[in-house]
C-alpha cells in the first residue's frame, strides 16, 4: 500500500487529498471525486459567485423569500444551532460587516460607519419557514464562510470513504478530516502554523482519525499603530476579537472542530472555559503568546 498526495486549489487556499491505496491511477481517480465535491460546495455556497444560492438569497434581501433545497436548509438549521450554542456570537449574517472592513487596507471603520452597518447583522431577524428563507432588510447578507470549508472537508472525506478509503485525510487550508491512520497504524503528524512566525510550526499533532481545525488572527488581518485587526468580528460590536492568536481543536468532524475553535475565539476571555466545557482536545495561544492546551489522549 502506497501513500499518495494530490494537491489542488479551492476556497482560496492550498488543499490536499492524502490517501493510501494500491496504485497511482486508483489514487488520482478517487481523489478527483473528492475534489469535485469540494468544488461543488464552493460553487453552490460561495458569496463571491453571483450564481450561488447564497448570492441569490442576499440579492433578494428586503424583497422576497427564496426556496431552499434540503442541503441548504440543513446548513441553515446548523447555522441556527451554532447561533444558539454561542449565545449569538456565531452569526452567519455578520458577513454584512465586510461592507466597512477591508483587511487588505490598514483602515479602521469609524464609529458612524459601524453604527450604520450593525443593524444589518442579526440572525434572529431572519425569517425561515417551509424551506424558505428571507432576509428582511435590504443589505443583509448570509455567509457560510464560518463553516463552509469544514463542511466541504467532511463531505469530501465521506466521498473517499464511500470509495473504500480507510487510510488518509482531506486537508483544506489547514482544516482536516482524517479517515483513518497510516496503513501501518501510525498517526498522521499534522503541523499547526505558528500564529506569529509564518514559516514555523507551533506544534505537530498526531491524528489517527477525526478532524483538526484552527481559527486565528493571522489569516486575514492588518496592523495599525501597533494594534492587530483580524477578520474574526464580534457581531455585537462589529470589532475584531483580540484575546487569542490561534485556537486549534480536535473533534470527530471538521465542522465541529472548526466551529468550536471559532466560537472560542469569539468568546474572548471566556474562550478557555468554553473549550473546557466542550470536552475536546485543544491547543490555544493567547494574545501574550501563552500556550493553553488539553490533550486527554
Amino acid at each position: 500500500m502506497r501513500t499518495f498526495r494530490i494537491p489542488f486549489e479551492a476556497m482560496a487556499c492550498h488543499c490536499e487529498v492524502v490517501l493510501a491505496v494500491p496504485d497511482a491511477q486508483h489514487a488520482h481517480r478517487i481523489a478527483q471525486l473528492a475534489v469535485a465535491e469540494v468544488q461543488r460546495i464552493q460553487s453552490k455556497y460561495s458569496r463571491y459567485r453571483p450564481d450561488s444560492i447564497l448570492s441569490h438569497i442576499n440579492a433578494l434581501a428586503g424583497r422576497a423569500p427564496v426556496d431552499c433545497d434540503d442541503e441548504t436548509w440543513s446548513l441553515l438549521d446548523y447555522a441556527n444551532t451554532l447561533h444558539q450554542a454561542s449565545d449569538g456570537l456565531f452569526d452567519v449574517t455578520a458577513g454584512a460587516l465586510r461592507k466597512v472592513w477591508n483587511f487588505s487596507v490598514a483602515r479602521v471603520p469609524s464609529a458612524e460607519e459601524l453604527a450604520r452597518c450593525l443593524p444589518l447583522v442579526g440572525w434572529s431577524q431572519v425569517v425561515r419557514s417551509n424551506h424558505q428563507i428571507q432576509l428582511p432588510v435590504a443589505g443583509m447578507e448570509i455567509d457560510f464562510g464560518g463553516f463552509g470549508k469544514e463542511y466541504a472537508a467532511d463531505r469530501a472525506a465521506a466521498v473517499l470513504a464511500g470509495q473504500g478509503v480507510e487510510n488518509g485525510y482531506v486537508n483544506l487550508g489547514g482544516d482536516l478530516r482524517v479517515l483513518g491512520p497510516k496503513p501501518d497504524g501510525q498517526a498522521w503528524m499534522i503541523g499547526i502554523q505558528h500564529p506569529r512566525k509564518a514559516a514555523d510550526l507551533l506544534a505537530t499533532i498526531p491524528v489517527h482519525s477525526g478532524a483538526l481545525a484552527t481559527s486565528g488572527d493571522y489569516e486575514r488581518y492588518f496592523e495599525l499603530v501597533g494594534q492587530r485587526y483580524c477578520h474574526i468580528l464580534d457581531p455585537r460590536t462589529g470589532l475584531p476579537v483580540t484575546r487569542w492568536q490561534s485556537i486549534s481543536v480536535l473533534a470527530p468532524m471538521a465542522v465541529v472542530a472548526g466551529n468550536c475553535s471559532t466560537i472560542a475565539m469569539l468568546k474572548q476571555e471566556e474562550g478557555l472555559a468554553f473549550l473546557e466545557s466542550s470536552g475536546m482536545n485543544y491547543l490555544a495561544v493567547d494574545h501574550n503568546g501563552t500556550i493553553c492546551q488539553k490533550n486527554s489522549s
